[in-house]
């Protein structure tokens, strides 16, 4: 085994970094197609969230926002990211 990450565990890190993108205001496909962020950050973006050691914190996290957009919490590794997208995507 090369000591990657399952399938299972990239998908649960995915769909978590998408969440909170999402509840943070930032729609990740948009920031991609307007070359906002490139393959190589979202992947890296997948796997800080995999090395954070707190994805059952996020999911907690995620299942008590009611109102969004919401601040991601600050364990999160992408919240400056997160920030500079949301500048990006309010409109003007």
């Amino acid at each position: 085994m090369d000591g990657g990450a399952s399938p299972q565990e990239t998908d649960r890190h995915f769909w978590l970094t998408r969440s909170v993108a999402r509840v943070a205001g930032v729609n990740l496909m948009q920031a991609l197609s307007h070359g906002d962020l490139t393959q190589a950050d979202y992947a890296g973006m997948i796997e800080s969230c995999r090395q954070g050691g707190c994805d059952g914190a996020c999911a907690e996290w995620l299942g008590q926002q009611a109102a969004w957009p919401a601040e991601p919490p600050r364990f999160c590794a992408h919240i400056e990211i997160l920030a500079r997208l949301r500048q990006l995507q309010i409109p003007n």
